[in-house]
């Protein structure tokens, strides 16, 4: 995904207090593992925070002692045992400036797409979050993002896509307007997003700097 926009205007926007310790912005290729801005609530007080992308469930040894968990799956999300405690008491938002999907050709060449809102808005993808202690006493928040099955928009690059919150629903996203949240696990509406290929070099998680979203002339 790009982050792109800085902490204090997201803070702003989401009226959350901010942590000290936030990653680097702007970041062009965020990548499984890296730091990510979340917000949380608690009590009705919003945080802003990083988060490790990568949920990593209480029983994990290491951080590495299991599959990579950057996404859960809407359909599922509240039966694994990794996700339906944190799914019911710890959602979160993480707000970005858009994400990277690949089609892949029969030659298993993976051509990617940068994605971002219609209107230009920052996306807020709902998330949900768990604390992982390390060997060492260390706490560290972990986050994976909610996905659902594309709209049919979507669907012409990936088959799914990542739950999309509108600012009307991120205090019931967050737990502050009571339960439902389940009714928000789904794709977003057709004219949300746009989207153009971009340079494989995106591929690489080594790859950074803006002109890794700019169009690729095809």
């Amino acid at each position: 995904m790009a982050i792109t926009l800085p902490h204090d205007a997201m803070s702003q926007m989401f009226a959350a207090a901010p942590a000290n310790d936030l990653p680097d912005v702007p970041n062009y290729n965020v990548c499984p593992t890296d730091q990510v801005a979340s917000i949380t609530s608690t009590d009705g007080a919003r945080h802003y925070r990083p988060m490790r992308w990568g949920f990593i469930p209480h029983w994990y040894k290491k951080a590495n002692g299991g599959p990579l968990l950057i996404n859960a799956r809407a359909e599922t999300i509240a039966e694994k045992p990794a996700f339906k405690a944190a799914c019911r008491t710890r959602r979160c938002i993480i707000p970005a400036s858009g994400f990277y999907e690949w089609t892949r050709l029969d030659d298993g060449t993976k051509l990617p797409w940068y994605i971002q809102r219609s209107d230009t808005a920052s996306i807020a993808f709902g998330a949900i979050w768990q604390d992982w202690t390390d060997d060492e006493g260390v706490v560290g928040a972990t986050v994976a993002i909610v996905t659902t099955g594309a709209n049919d928009a979507m669907g012409k690059i990936h088959h799914r896509i990542p739950v999309i919150l509108e600012s009307d629903d991120w205090a019931l996203w967050l737990g502050e307007d009571g339960k439902g949240a389940a009714t928000l696990m789904q794709a977003t509406g057709e004219e949300t997003l746009k989207f153009h290929r971009v340079d494989r070099m995106v591929n690489s998680n080594r790859a950074s700097g803006p002109d890794l979203i700019d169009p690729l002339d095809v």
